[in-house]
């Protein structure tokens, strides 16, 4: 895959940018020496001794999500597919952050689970928990890589380094102030690094739409109309009927990927576990859906923008790839264009801390499920609590050398858009496990044995429909251009999922309804899923209903304005 290593394609940073850069990367491992005096246990170290209030928890949660998948792959989308890519948050990732934090964590948190595989081992048993625990472990090394490439990239398109190199400097930053402070070193950082990204993608927005002359200049400016228009999104999906392409985007992209990625992936349910209180923690994914609700208008419209006045994007709309330029490199280009410097230091800056933010939330949720469910639970039981804290900062280690390897992987797979790949993942790893999580928590009857045989089942239908779709693999059977692939393998995986679940349970023993209490939502007492109203959690605006019905109605305008 082509990055940006031409001197011509470098960005043109001055003293005062790279000074902005080396300040920053200082106030990061400043936070991950500070965080280290408050690690005395294994808990402080990988869920923050559950402590923190729901505005730290919550603008982290959204952070956490600001890595590659967002920054690179987003506006990547919004340079090739247009205003189609506001689905991705406005149907596929609101919703399911509001019955994340009203239905989910209830469960998650009222539960005292440690990680999401520890509440799979409760409510299915070993084998499930096994099965989900090394499936999460791999994706999360997986998709640190993502974050990680990304990281190389800029670092490349900033000095000029080797593509190697570059990532490996990258996963040290991380690593240095990950190992040191465990999690709240990461959720502090994250903390920073919201308003470090909006800070520095802000102006792009604003400069570039100065430059097209506003939005209408840039409505003007735009040659294909599909790309300001959400709906039927077929360039987006693949599917040229705009019926099945809607329904594509509404069950494939709205419910099955973003539910499940919302709901069970541990990388963002793991800052909710980290609040001090049951309210906190429900409240953590609404506080963060409302900059989630917002964040296109920094994204999205660059990418767009970048399509219009970035010589080298307009020529590759227009089909002609002689520039070696990809939809990966908008933003290093659109920065290279419109930025002087000092606002480029800002850019650059916001740029390696969203990526370093995805990795971070990658390592430690990794290291967190790697200690606790894997090696605690199957290798070595019994042990003092120091011990399972060095064996976190040991897997955090070991976490950040596997996530070079798959940085290649990543550079090989990604194509053009970054977001085609990481959406597969999402197929393979969160559709199935949504289904079963689901099914599990409101059908009691629904068996230990169907937990784990359910899970494999949509797992490899997924994998599946990817080989046969991806161009790489030399057996493509299915041409689906554009993230088609991944929201029909999503959406079978899940279908594929409840069946399998449902026959299987059919034929083999449930659990007891006594030890089900708390796991199932028919036999949770509802006063634990209730919401506190004394001492901080105490007045009507910090209801998490209230805020989760607020972030929807806000949703329902944006549609209607720009959909």
């Amino acid at each position: 895959m082509r990055v940006l290593a031409e001197a011509d394609l470098r960005l043109d940073a001055g003293p005062i940018d790279y000074a902005l850069l080396v300040i920053y990367f200082v106030v990061v491992l400043g936070i991950g020496v500070m965080a280290r005096r408050s690690v005395s246990s294994s808990l402080d170290f990988l869920l923050s001794g559950r402590s923190l209030p729901a505005w730290v928890t919550g603008l982290a949660f959204i952070s956490a999500n600001l890595g590659a998948l967002e920054l690179m792959g987003m506006t990547a989308n919004g340079a090739q597919y247009g205003l189609a890519t506001v689905h991705y948050y406005w149907i596929g990732a609101i919703p399911a952050m509001v019955f994340l934090g009203l239905v989910m964590m209830p469960f998650y948190y009222g539960s005292k689970v440690r990680s999401v595989p520890e509440f799979m081992r409760r409510r299915f048993g070993k084998p499930a928990h096994l099965v989900n625990a090394i499936s999460f472990a791999v994706a999360q090394i997986l998709i640190a890589g993502i974050n990680l490439f990304a990281l190389a990239v800029i670092i490349d398109a900033l000095l000029g380094w080797p593509l190697p190199v570059s990532i490996v400097v990258a996963a040290l930053v991380v690593l240095a102030y990950t190992t040191l402070g465990g999690l709240s070193a990461a959720i502090y950082n994250e903390v920073l690094q919201f308003f470090v990204i909006v800070a520095a993608l802000a102006p792009l927005t604003i400069i570039g739409l100065i430059k097209v002359g506003g939005w209408q200049g840039l409505v003007e400016k735009v040659t294909d109309q599909e790309q300001l228009s959400a709906w039927p999104a077929t360039e987006l999906t693949g599917i040229q009927n705009p019926v099945w392409s809607v329904i594509g985007l509404v069950f494939g992209l709205g419910f099955v990927l973003s539910f499940g990625y919302w709901t069970t992936n541990f990388a963002e349910v793991q800052r909710a576990m980290s609040a001090k209180s049951m309210s906190a923690a429900k409240r953590t994914p609404i506080i963060g859906s409302y900059p989630k609700a917002l964040i296109p208008a920094i994204i999205i419209i660059p990418g767009i923008i970048a399509a219009v006045i970035v010589p080298e994007m307009a020529q590759l709309k227009s089909g002609d790839t002689s520039s070696g330029v990809v939809y990966n490199n908008v933003l290093p280009l659109l920065m290279r264009d419109l930025l002087p410097n000092g606002i480029l230091g800002i850019a650059i800056t916001g740029l390696l801390a969203s990526f370093m933010a995805g990795v971070a939330a990658n390592v430690s949720s990794f290291n967190t499920v790697f200690t606790y469910d894997l090696w605690q639970d199957y290798i070595k039981k019994d042990r003092p609590d120091e011990y399972y804290l060095r064996v976190g900062r040991l897997a955090t280690v070991g976490a950040c050398v596997l996530a070079i390897g798959t940085a290649f992987i990543a550079a090989a797979l990604g194509g053009s858009n970054i977001m085609d790949y990481i959406q597969a993942l999402f197929s393979f790893f969160n559709a199935p496990l949504f289904a079963t999580f689901i099914v599990g928590m409101f059908w009691k009857r629904m068996t230990p044995t169907a937990g784990w045989v359910g899970l494999l089942a949509g797992t490899f239908t997924a994998m599946f429909i990817y080989a046969i779709s991806e161009p790489s693999f030399g057996i493509k059977l299915l041409e689906l251009p554009g993230q088609g692939a991944s929201f029909l393998g999503a959406g079978l995986a899940f279908v594929v999922d409840v069946v399998v679940s449902v026959a299987v349970s059919l034929v083999t023993r449930p659990k007891p309804d006594s030890e089900l209490v708390g796991l199932v939502y028919s036999l949770t007492p509802k006063e634990d899923r209730s919401h506190s109203t004394t001492g901080e959690d105490a007045g009507w605006y910090r209801s998490p209903a209230l805020l989760g019905g607020g972030v929807l109605a806000l949703t329902t305008v944006l549609y209607i304005v720009f959909g």
